[in-house]
């Protein structure tokens, strides 16, 4: 979970300790009652070499990586979460390094991965352009991209509220989290190559809410860059 950037006030760069609680108990719970834990085990099948992955949250995809994966550098800026990371990274099955960092300014060298992994991010990032812009720089080319992030769906009664909400109070209280962006349209405007991708419902069944329109899919970036 990637949470914005915060402001020169002399606080941490991004300070959400009531959200952060609130989300590290609902992603484990969302693990077996949301069916989570089978949509990370999607998401990060087949990845080999050095992957990046922004907004690690509290780690929950670390378990899930494939063993051809030598090392996962996982970034957070968020300090509870980062500390909830660093805990579960101990448990993985493959090398990870827990750092902090925002998806806009990522501390990493350029072209220096093989695959990136986007979960649940692009919702909260304050410059998704600029984020994406990050992570096209890091990875080599042909680097792989796993994305699985929330957005606008549903009819017209549904994304009119997904706007209502960003407009109001869906951000304060959820982290600087937005309902009604586009993911895959942003990672198509920031250069990538788009793969197979399809969208899913989130819990699959009950009711519809304004967080429950997925995607989950590959990219990469181009080989050759224009």
């Amino acid at each position: 979970m990637m949470l914005p950037s915060g402001t020169k006030t002399g606080k941490p760069p991004v300070h959400h300790p009531l959200f952060a609680r609130y989300y590290a108990r609902m992603s484990v719970a969302a693990e077996t009652k949301m069916g989570m834990a089978a949509v990370r085990d999607r998401l990060l099948t087949g990845l080999s070499g050095r992957v990046i992955e922004i907004g690690a949250g509290n780690g929950l995809n670390f378990a899930h990586y494939p063993g051809p994966v030598s090392e996962v550098v996982a970034i957070e800026p968020e300090r509870l979460l980062r500390q909830l990371a660093v805990t579960t990274a101990l448990r993985a099955e493959v090398p990870v390094d827990v750092v902090p960092g925002t998806a806009e300014a990522l501390p990493v060298k350029s072209e220096a991965f093989d695959a990136a992994v986007i979960s649940l991010v692009l919702c909260s990032v304050r410059d998704v352009r600029r984020a994406l812009g990050e992570v096209r720089r890091v990875l080599r080319p042909g680097g792989a991209v796993r994305f699985f992030e929330h957005g606008k769906g549903g009819g017209p009664a549904m994304q009119f509220t997904q706007r209502l909400l960003d407009r109001t109070v869906w951000p304060p209280l959820a982290g600087g989290c937005h309902l009604s962006r586009d993911p895959v349209a942003a990672l198509r405007d920031a250069g990538f190559e788009l793969g197979l991708y399809r969208r899913i419902l989130m819990p699959e069944r009950g009711p519809r809410l304004p967080s429950s329109y997925c995607v989950l899919g590959a990219a990469r970036r181009p080989v050759a860059e224009e």
